[in-house]
């Protein structure tokens, strides 16, 4: 007996501009007529099929990842980046100092950022890699939560300076918060989410002294 078809339906999907489905595993109408919500339901055969193929090659996983959809957005302007950077370099001939200030968007992400990491490297002199201010063998990594903002500093002697101002990058990500407001919910009966996991991560952003 085949098991009772499985749906989900996200909600606050006005601002997606695309969805990318498994076309194998993911169905949904294309003719729904309201922008804030999205229906999709599985094929049941097929998803039966790739489970008992990750239990062939994995026996003794506890649980399986099925990747079922993907979708696209996007924000412009400063005012929608979760965390926001201002760099300010300060080069003589004997010393290097540099102060990268952050501020967290509260309003674009709800729960407290966590930091990632941030590197710079130094034009002119790539073998001198700057001891940033604080413990350990790189830059300090305070946990961001309102009113999020701080400033985190490095200063060291140049071999040959002075040195020149160039790209700071940093990378960061948040659980429990997703940049787009999407939310999940089945739609059919007979199942269970038993977990719902929030997670962004941003790639590398590069800001300019």
């Amino acid at each position: 007996m085949a098991p009772p078809v499985l749906s989900f339906r996200l909600l606050n999907t006005g601002a997606i501009e695309q969805f990318l489905p498994n076309a194998e595993l993911l169905y949904s109408d294309p003719s729904q007529s309201d922008p804030s919500t999205k229906d999709f339901w599985l094929n049941m055969a097929a998803l039966t099929g790739h489970l008992q193929k990750q239990a062939e090659q994995s026996p003794a996983a506890s649980y399986y990842n099925v990747a079922l959809l993907k979708y696209q957005f996007s924000r412009l302007g400063p005012s929608s980046a979760p965390l926001r950077l201002c760099v300010r370099w300060d080069c003589s001939p004997g010393a290097t100092r540099v102060s990268v200030d952050y501020g967290y968007n509260a309003g674009e992400a709800a729960p407290p950022l966590l930091t990632g990491s941030g590197s710079n490297p130094l034009l002119g002199c790539p073998n001198l890699v700057p001891p940033f201010v604080g413990t350990g063998s790189g830059p300090p990594t305070p946990a961001l939560s309102p009113p999020g903002s701080g400033r985190l500093s490095a200063s060291w002697e140049p071999l040959c300076g002075p040195s020149k101002p160039s790209p700071v990058a940093a990378q960061f990500s948040s659980e429990g918060s997703t940049l787009s407001g999407v939310e999940v919910e089945l739609a059919s009966a007979g199942y269970r989410m038993s977990l719902v996991k929030k997670r962004f991560a941003t790639g590398t952003a590069a800001r300019t002294p």
